[in-house]
């Protein structure tokens, strides 16, 4: 019976046959009322569920499965001793969960400002006690006495002993360690994260909408996408947050995020006061950012976002950008992969080709398959091939175009698991219109970091401290200096060299962007610098 109910739910997620809403709202309460007995089965509900809720028939499906969702840690409470498959990356963060993981200290100290009552450290799953006292010694000078000679030191005794009744062991260790976060990451802390009920668990968090997206006809599928077509679309509307409602939704997604085991950058170092919302269409709304001066990357801009479906959070985005070219990092939640995918997808590339002037697209070679069994798994290659990526290495290019003979030749044929291997090893690349045909090929930021290494050890000796003198404090000024012609240049070049070092410190790295992109001069020589 219970596998009758799911397998019958699940059908839900692809059927759009016309006028049979009323037996999906029919079923939605016979699931409500059955009691499953097994993680397994709970596991399946609730994505299912939370698909449904994402991509809903009708706004009555979304209330009944709102309903299920929103009740759901009673249902998890009689599992007492079949939790741990609720710990696992693709379903943590159910309500009436826990897990634990290791976060660092920007992290730590944010999540435990926001849940205070729930988060603290997991003492019987921290395997790396001789860590502890080093760190611990410098806050507790007697402990001394203690760690150094003596096995199996109490250390959870030592910190309670060192702070009021009412303070938890991690609230102390963070304030304790304000401004060294290097010795707060050195310890691998694990953390157990308590869910309970909370309403930003993933079966309770929901952003507010103002009107529902309800699917009455098939989704969207990769063949109905034009990425041509998409970059040239109108712009989507756009509005910056204000501060309060910014931080609201950076604590959302960082909630989001880490219950998810992930720590992106930009999560953990967002730029609160430029905060943006785009209405994406379909019920997608996208939150992306910055990050402020003091942690931005040398070169590349760097912009994160996560998205929204219907009020579900769907997964999120990354971008490092230099000059047009912007390397992209997209991770769609595992709920929510038999979704609008390429869509989504598309969606956030004319996004970002309208706020930061980048048409030139790169994915790393992580993202579909390189030391990622994930994604060889999903065939992610294959999702961006079908989009019009290319491979930048003449050899998988070659595999390419052998693999695509043998599906034309062969209906149903798919690449192996050691084929995909082979083709996650070039950089996929996607040439929007108005980019220079192969212009970044060759291209890898790396190399200019490199070359900025060799020129210090060649002509400082490796004093690092010397070569920033001579180039300028910044790694962007460093890397110009670094451009054989540059005395020559025109006054008016070496005049937005200045605007551009000065962007690269100001309030938005889209100004920096846009500048970068009217200085063909400098986007050359990078492109020189930068060749492998």
């Amino acid at each position: 019976m219970p596998f009758n109910l799911l397998d019958r739910l699940d059908a839900w997620k692809r059927r759009f046959e016309l006028g049979d809403d009323a037996q999906l709202e029919k079923l939605l309460p016979q699931i409500a009322a059955h009691r499953f007995k097994d993680s397994a089965s709970l596991i399946r509900l609730h994505e299912t569920l939370l698909f449904l809720r994402a991509y809903p028939r009708t706004s009555a499906v979304a209330r009944l499965a709102d309903e299920i969702l929103f009740s759901f840690a009673p249902r998890i409470a009689p599992l007492k001793d079949d939790l741990a498959p609720f710990e696992e990356p693709e379903v943590s963060g159910i309500a009436g969960t826990s897990f634990a993981a290791v976060f660092s200290y920007e992290v730590a100290r944010r999540l435990a400002a926001l849940h205070p009552r729930n988060i603290e450290i997991a003492w019987d799953r921290h395997d790396q006690a001789d860590k502890l006292g080093p760190a611990l010694a410098r806050l507790l000078p007697l402990l001394e006495e203690d760690w150094p000679v003596e096995a199996h030191v109490p250390y959870r005794q030592w910190m309670a002993a060192a702070h009021p009744r009412g303070i938890t062991d991690l609230a102390w260790l963070l304030e304790r360690l304000a401004g060294r976060a290097d010795v707060y990451n050195a310890l691998d802390l694990p953390l157990l994260w308590d869910i309970g009920n909370a309403r930003t668990s993933r079966s309770r968090l929901r952003l507010p909408v103002r009107k529902l997206f309800c699917h009455r006809e098939p989704l969207l599928r990769r063949g109905d996408i034009s990425l041509p077509k998409e970059l040239e679309a109108p712009p989507l509307p756009i509005r910056r947050l204000p501060r309060p409602e910014a931080r609201r939704i950076l604590d959302l997604i960082l909630d989001t995020s880490a219950q998810r085991y992930r720590e992106l950058y930009g999560f953990s170092h967002p730029d609160e006061a430029a905060v943006f919302h785009a209405r994406a269409g379909r019920g997608v709304d996208v939150f992306f950012f910055g990050v402020p001066p003091a942690w931005r990357l040398p070169l590349r801009a760097y912009h994160a976002g996560m998205f929204f479906k219907n009020g579900v959070p769907a997964g999120y985005v990354e971008l490092l950008s230099l000059f047009e070219r912007a390397e992209i990092g997209f991770n769609l939640y595992y709920t929510f992969r038999e979704g609008e995918s390429a869509w989504l997808y598309a969606r956030l590339l004319r996004l970002f080709r309208q706020v930061l002037g980048v048409t030139c697209f790169s994915v790393d070679p992580y993202q579909i398959g390189f030391e990622n069994s994930e994604a060889i798994d999903s065939g992610a290659f294959w999702f961006y091939r079908k989009l019009g990526f290319r491979p930048v290495e003449p050899a998988v290019a070659a595999l390419v175009a052998r693999e695509e003979r043998r599906m034309a030749q062969t209906p149903g044929y798919r690449s192996s698991r050691r084929t995909l291997g082979k083709l996650a090893a070039s950089y996929l690349i996607f040439e929007g219109p108005g980019t220079e045909p192969g212009a970044w090929d060759a291209f890898r930021v790396r190399n200019l970091g490199l070359a900025a290494s060799r020129t210090m050890a060649d002509r400082f000796g490796g004093d690092i401290e010397r070569f920033r003198r001579a180039a300028g404090s910044s790694g962007l000024a460093q890397v110009m200096s670094l451009i054989p012609d540059l005395p020559l240049w025109r006054r008016e070049d070496k005049a937005a060299l200045a605007n551009i070092l000065a962007a690269k410190r100001g309030p938005s790295e889209a100004l920096y962007l846009r500048l970068m992109q009217r200085h063909p001069r400098l986007r050359a020589a990078f492109l020189a610098l930068g060749a492998c």
